[in-house]
């Protein structure tokens, strides 16, 4: 961690007094006590902006605003579905379902009931994220973000921030917003809400305890307002420790959230939100399809081996990764004059840490040695060791809002990003107790013809990005047309070590954008939505690869959305058709260690429509059901090479999709009477395919979650004692919920050019972990 301080010193400092210097016109402007601000062109911009701050801005005397935007009135089916307004499509879950689920749930656990996602998750307490599939696309081809701001990716998902500091999660299947720092945006945004601190002094406390020894203690102190500065804030930090649930292993996660705000009268606003993570888990070895097998016939397991594996080397002190992460969000929103408004959105990730894996053991006559020049013994066990040096990502939002008239809003911004990704790959002799060691502990370190065996790469992009975009309301603010348009400038780059050959290219990307919505009373909205995107791949993914000669190309989609919203005080339904139109398909490959590549993929088409419905509380119930179709077609045959070498290719025209389920069907219930309370969850994935040439598939599967718990009076000190009992896979299911990577295929298959290709190695999976239990006390004082 010191590393990590020590390194990018500089870099924090000016992010963080850039900060403050912003922060100086508006401290003035609350001097100078301006009249209140308030937005007469859009109402739901206003309960936007009440959301983030946690409180409304109020009209000019003599004129009102009813805003519907609180969590409370908004949500339906216990919190598993809200009302939405926005002219795209959009599914979230609020707190109140949130409050209901296991405390180490992660975002990915928290939306795995939305029409539009597939999840699939590798562990039951929380450590690590997983994977997400969203008509025919990934997470890999999704923009994740916390409160607006690029975070770190599912597979990393745990690293973000804890449970009870998320306020919502959103899902915008489809869509991004233009000001939203990304272009990675095909299957649309996962977006997390954090915390609003409270006005009052507050402590939040609970404690886990469960299955494969799970047990997590959390603490959170709210400041409340400090004096008159308005200002506030709360500091929370979580221990989890628990063991594997397939095979042998330890994993341990130290998190601590921070975060801070000031509201100005006049609507101006600044928030800071950060988190460190730090964590130590197993690499799981995802089963091929063999493994999978034999675990559902005959109960053996794939996991890793306890202890020192003398046959194998495979011990799980030989497969952990060791991370450290910090992420910084510092949004500031300045309302200069009744008509213009300044919003500044800095944010920083940085990340480093390394894993490890069994390399077999050394051969006779290998040439090996250690720093000190002695040889290594022949059958000597090994460590390969995956070095993340330093995964850095900064980059910031600027734009200015101008009120034209009452029925006219423009904006225009720039956007910046820097992301610089250097890895390293070594070799090391294994500890006497079947552990990797430490790669920077030179006594372990093996050399080759007198040179550290220490291949690596560096790779990542800079973006600059000017964006605009109109926003009208006519007809009473009924009718809503937004047009805008993102110009991407791009320069990419990857260097190999250590002969340090270089690829890049420079691009631009135009990415218009065009959504109309007409609420055509209080209980319906229609809604259009067009946009075009563009994926690079990740310099991860990028340094991970086999490239020769070439860079990936990069992948663009056309999207469109048709929609219609139905809400009343009783019931909510939201109805989505979606057209996507992609060129140059990026698909993740498993390469191990939790990593994945990237390869291109052809072109693709994908259709289909989403549909949810939930209800407020009858009896105490609250039902919510969601259901999606999805046809998703290659529409090119995928290169390949047969047999004997000659170039050709896959008959994958006209074909499913890998990863394109025809059907997902979701049903959640809550049931909330005084203090008891309940909640339940059924998903249903259909039938897909895993590999390229379509020659392997995993059938349909059902996953099941119940939560059951009790809010008991206030009493001494302790002002909302509550405990909570949360279930996984109630049924024991064995099944595979997913990939981590598409396999090219499992069998020799006839290619166009009439011969068989080689023997492939299939997909490797995720299987549901088994039932497990989690039980939790928590109050607050």
């Amino acid at each position: 961690m010191n590393r990590l301080l020590s390194k990018n010193n500089l870099l924090l400092c000016t992010f963080l007094f850039g900060d403050l210097a912003v922060l100086v016109p508006s401290i003035h402007a609350e001097e100078r006590k301006p009249v209140p601000y308030y937005d007469a062109r859009k109402p739901q911009r206003i309960a936007k902006q009440a959301n983030m701050a946690g409180n409304i801005a109020k009209p000019p005397a003599g004129e009102s605003i009813t805003v519907e935007d609180s969590q409370n009135k908004r949500g339906r089916g216990g919190g598993m579905m809200r009302v939405e307004t926005e002219p795209y499509a959009i599914q979230t879950v609020t707190r109140d379902y949130i409050e209901t689920r296991n405390p180490t749930s992660t975002a990915l656990d928290l939306i795995k009931n939305l029409p539009s996602v597939s999840v699939s998750t590798p562990d039951t307490s929380g450590m690590q994220g997983g994977r997400i599939q969203s008509r025919s696309l990934t997470d890999d081809d999704m923009a994740l973000l916390v409160d607006g701001a690029s975070a770190t990716t599912a597979a990393y998902l745990a690293e973000n921030i804890d449970s009870e500091n998320l306020d919502s999660v959103s899902m915008m299947p489809g869509s991004s917003a233009i000001d939203l720092p990304t272009t990675t945006a095909a299957a649309g945004v996962l977006n997390e809400t954090t915390h609003t601190p409270s006005h009052k002094f507050a402590v939040l406390t609970d404690f886990s305890y469960g299955t494969n020894n799970l047990s997590r203690e959390f603490l959170r102190l709210e400041s409340g307002d400090i004096g008159n500065s308005g200002v506030r804030g709360y500091l929370s930090f979580s221990n989890t420790h628990a063991r594997s649930w397939m095979g042998a292993g330890i994993n341990q996660r130290h998190h601590l959230d921070f975060g801070v705000r000031k509201d100005w009268t006049n609507g101006s606003l600044a928030k800071l939100f950060m988190s460190w993570n730090n964590e130590d888990f197993v690499v799981d070895n995802y089963p091929t399809v063999g493994q999978f097998l034999q675990y559902k016939h005959t109960g053996n397991g794939y996991g890793r081996m306890p202890g020192i594996d003398s046959a194998g080397n495979d011990s799980w002190k030989n497969n952990v990764n060791h991370w450290n992460n910090i992420f910084i969000n510092a949004p500031i929103h300045i309302a200069l004059t009744r008509k213009i408004a300044f919003d500044l959105h800095p944010y920083y990730n940085y990340g480093l840490g390394w894993s490890s894996w069994s390399d077999g053991f050394a051969g006779l006559d290998n040439g090996y040695t250690y720093r000190s020049g002695a040889p290594v013994a022949a059958g000597t066990p090994l460590s390969g060791q995956y070095i993340g040096n330093g995964d850095r990502r900064v980059g910031a939002t600027a734009k200015i809002g101008y009120d034209i008239d009452r029925h006219n809003h423009f904006e225009f911004g720039y956007w910046y990003e820097n992301h610089d990704y250097t890895e390293h790959v070594a070799e090391s002799a294994t500890l006497s107790n079947g552990a990797s060691p430490n790669p920077a502990n030179q006594e372990y370190q093996i050399y080759s013809n007198g040179s550290r065996i220490y291949s690596g790469d560096r790779t990542g992009y800079e973006i600059q990005s000017l964006f605009v975009q109109h926003t009208a309301k006519y007809f009473e603010n009924r009718l809503l047309v937004n047009a805008g348009f993102k110009y991407i400038m791009d320069n990419q780059w990857y260097v190999t070590y250590p002969g340090r050959s270089r690829l890049g290219q420079n691009l631009t990307a135009p990415l218009p954008h065009l959504s109309i919505s007409y609420q055509i009373n209080s209980h319906h909205q229609l809604y259009i939505n067009a946009e075009g995107d563009f994926r690079q791949p990740s310099p991860s993914a990028v340094a991970n690869s086999a490239l020769t000669g070439q860079l990936p190309k990069n992948q663009y989609s056309i999207k469109e959305e048709l929609g219609y919203r139905y809400h009343d005080d009783y019931i909510v339904a939201d109805l989505d058709l979606f057209n996507y139109n992609i060129t140059n398909r990026l698909l993740s490959t498993y390469i191990g260690y939790n990593q994945t590549g990237v390869v291109n993929a052809g072109n693709q088409t994908a259709r289909g429509f989403d549909i949810m419905l939930a209800t407020q509380p009858i009896h105490g119930f609250s039902p919510y059901v969601s259901f999606e179709y999805l046809n998703a077609r290659m529409d090119t045959d995928i290169a390949a090479e047969d047999s004997l070498g000659n170039l050709t290719a896959f008959h994958t025209k006209g074909r499913q999709a890998p990863l394109s389920p025809h059907a997902m069907a979701n049903f959640g219930l809550t049931y909330s009477y005084k203090g008891f309370f309940a909640n339940g969850t059924v998903h249903y994935t259909g039938p897909q395919s895993v590999t390229i040439a379509g020659d392997q598939r995993i059938p349909g599967y059902v996953t099941d979650t119940l939560s059951l718990g009790y809010h008991f009076k206030p009493f001494w000190r302790a002002q909302a004692p509550t405990i909570r009992l949360n279930f996984t896979n109630l049924t024991g299911s064995i099944v595979r919920t997913g990939v981590v990577g598409v396999g090219t295929n499992l069998n020799a298959v006839r290619l166009v050019n009439g011969n068989y290709s080689a023997t492939g190695s299939g997909a490797q999976f995720y299987v549901e972990p088994r039932f497990s239990m989690t039980g939790t006390i928590s109050t607050s004082f």
